[in-house]
């Protein structure tokens, strides 16, 4: 094995670190993104989960109206 051989394979190493460290970053950012995503999403279903349990009050005092006035009927 002589000198360029060498050379040679330290430049093959040496892109793919450079391919690797690209790699890395692009699924960092990816890892980032979805966590925000997964963050967001979260808030909305809790959000969307209080809108569901005030409409549910909403209609058991509506049916809890009506059956009052039913019985006063």
């Amino acid at each position: 094995m002589d000198q360029t051989d060498v050379v040679e394979q330290l430049r093959t190493v040496s892109s793919r670190i450079d391919g690797l460290v690209e790699r890395i970053q692009r699924l960092s950012e990816e890892n980032r993104q979805l966590r925000q995503q997964q963050e967001h999403l979260s808030g909305e279903r809790s959000q969307l989960l209080a809108k569901n349990e005030q409409a549910r009050s909403r209609v058991e005092a509506m049916i809890a109206r009506l059956k009052a006035l039913e019985q006063h009927t």
